[in-house]
């Protein structure tokens, strides 16, 4: 039986679910042939992942008679967040648009408050993700639903052959498919790490970890710097820069690491890392399965030698870059209560399963209850290589979405201008020294605070 075969199964069984699923809590009292509900979703890197939600717009269009279009925009070229920031200025577009991380504070205010079906949903399937719970409340509110599809974790997807065989560490033993760790997980810190770099890279297969300014990179490094504690605002956007010993260990240790990765990785897109491992020529990348899956189609030789684990540990722990998605429903929209029931469906465990199916296993949703997906143990080849693939208790990793716990409007600056990964490279390629490089970023963080 192929896989394919496997994941088309999978798929129409976790469909069936949705499809059995009952009324949902809220009354549908809107249910006239003429609604139409315009939502505008991220346009997804897996090449079957818009599947699930044209699947669950038809069911829920279909018993609800509406009418729900849906638009697939992409994020090349800040493409959907152009398109927010476009409707927001007009106050006219979609009812329902995917938000970025940091753009949910940004909109707050034009944003309609979900409270009531976070409740509903909360009660039904316990708390949500920490992270995705930080970016989604303003002043108290919920005011955008997290996002199944697209929401990502960011762990290691190594070539398990090429690690073992030039840095002598065997991830899967380390990381099996099971709930536990293996021999040696306990060593998985930033210091083992290094040495499997510089290992790797003498043999040429160097760690493809973008340094630029897309997500990819800024994500990455966001839980390195946490790992370290350093951080570069408190909570009020103070910048912590000045005696900050924490920021300057880890710079030293970026500075050292990037002398080990490909000459290029300052120009780094977010696919020049899944290139680089589905052509064989990196050890290791930082990503969702969306390489992995890629992989399978077209470089099936290198898909069967990944296995995905956790990002490594820090003085101050291991923490799990993580890029959630949320759905927010404009407050000038015109399908308010038809656009949350929408949401609440597609945040259903059915419907979630669903469409984390049909991603391979790519997608992850916001409640902690959903962590354990059929999906992520039978999906291949090899069998178990996405397993680790959502935070799991044995992992010992907090997610962590970069520049937290900046106030929204500071870090969504932040987070665009990829602050981290520029700081870095003052030292790494302008040939800077770490404190003359750390002024820089001072001064970067206080002009923006003055809106400069």
């Amino acid at each position: 039986m192929s896989n394919k075969d496997l994941s088309r199964r999978a798929a129409l069984g976790a469909g069936a679910g949705v499809l059995a699923v009952g009324t949902l809590s809220a009354p549908a009292v809107f249910g006239q042939p003429t609604t139409t509900l315009r939502c505008a979703f991220w346009d997804h890197w897996v090449p079957t992942g818009n599947g699930a939600l044209r699947q669950l717009a038809q069911q829920f269009g279909e018993r609800n008679r509406v009418n729900v279009n849906l638009d697939f925009i992409t994020t090349v070229g800040n493409q959907l967040q152009l398109t927010a920031a476009a409707q927001a200025q007009s106050r006219s577009g979609h009812d329902i648009l995917s938000l970025s991380p940091w753009d949910i504070g940004a909109y707050a205010d034009q944003l309609e408050p979900v409270d009531d079906v976070m409740t509903r949903l909360i009660g039904r399937y316990g708390a949500v993700n920490p992270a995705a719970e930080f970016l989604g409340k303003h002043r108290g509110a919920w005011r955008a639903v997290p996002a199944t599809s697209g929401t990502q974790n960011k762990p290691a997807c190594v070539r398990f052959d090429l690690m073992q065989e030039h840095a002598g560490i065997d991830v899967r033993a380390m990381w099996p498919a099971e709930n536990r760790a293996g021999p040696g997980a306990d060593t998985w810190n930033w210091d083992t790490f290094l040495r499997a770099a510089e290992a790797c890279h003498r043999a040429g297969f160097p760690f493809g970890l973008p340094m630029g300014q897309f997500t990819d990179s800024v994500d990455w490094v966001g839980a390195l710097f946490e790992s370290y504690g350093a951080r570069v605002t408190d909570e009020r956007g103070n910048p912590t820069i000045r005696g900050n010993q924490q920021l300057r260990q880890v710079m030293d240790y970026a500075v050292r690491l990037s002398r080990f990765l490909p000459n290029d990785v300052w120009a780094w897109d977010d696919a020049a890392n899944n290139r680089a491992l589905i052509s064989g020529r990196s050890a290791l990348i930082f990503n969702p399965p969306s390489a992995w899956a890629v992989a399978k189609r077209d470089a099936p030789q290198v898909a069967e030698r990944c296995w995905t684990i956790p990002m490594p540990s820090g003085p101050r722990g291991r923490f799990l870059a993580y890029l959630p998605w949320s759905s927010g429903i404009w407050s000038f929209g015109r399908n308010k209560t038809v656009a949350k029931q929408f949401l609440e469906f597609l945040s259903t465990r059915e419907a979630a399963e669903l469409t984390t199916n049909t991603s391979n296993g790519y997608d992850i949703p916001p409640f902690d209850s959903m962590s354990n997906f059929r999906i992520w143990e039978t999906e291949g080849p090899p069998v178990g290589t996405v397993f680790n693939y959502p935070n799991k208790p044995h992992h010992q990793a907090k997610a962590h979405i970069a520049f937290a716990p900046a106030p929204a409007e500071l870090a969504s600056q932040m987070y665009i201008q990829a602050l981290n990964t520029k700081v870095i490279a003052r030292v790494a390629q302008g040939g800077e020294t770490i404190e003359q490089a750390l002024t820089w970023l001072e001064r970067e963080i206080n002009n923006m605070r003055r809106g400069g």
